[in-house]
């Protein structure tokens, strides 16, 4: 009985680290994209020069 709940109990885990990456991975493509389309889309500042969109 025990061996069968630790492997439940792993199975358990593993299943729930697999959602969460790919969660994560997700998340890590959306944040990607919009600091990409920041890069694009920033404004220009003075001169006609573009200035950074963060402020770093």
């Amino acid at each position: 009985m025990v061996p069968l709940l630790l492997v439940l109990l792993l199975a358990l885990i593993l299943f729930g680290a697999g959602f969460a990456l790919k969660i994560l991975w997700w998340i890590a493509i959306i944040v990607l994209v919009v600091w990409v389309l920041g890069f694009l889309v920033r404004p220009t500042g003075g001169g006609g020069r573009r200035g950074r969109w963060y402020r770093w």
